[in-house]
């Protein structure tokens, strides 16, 4: 294998690792922040704040 083909390789790799990086920040921040639920026990509040 040459250099070069190591240095791809190498570059793919970093590149698909901050890609899911970035993929599961945006997924983490899409969840709701206030959560309001309305069941057979009442109606119950939860925040993450």
């Amino acid at each position: 294998m040459s250099r070069n083909t190591l240095y791809a390789v190498i570059a793919v790799l970093a590149v698909a690792v901050a890609g899911f990086a970035i993929y599961y920040f945006y997924q983490e921040s899409q969840k709701p922040g206030l959560e309001i639920r309305l069941d057979d026990n009442g109606i119950s509040v939860n925040g993450n704040g």
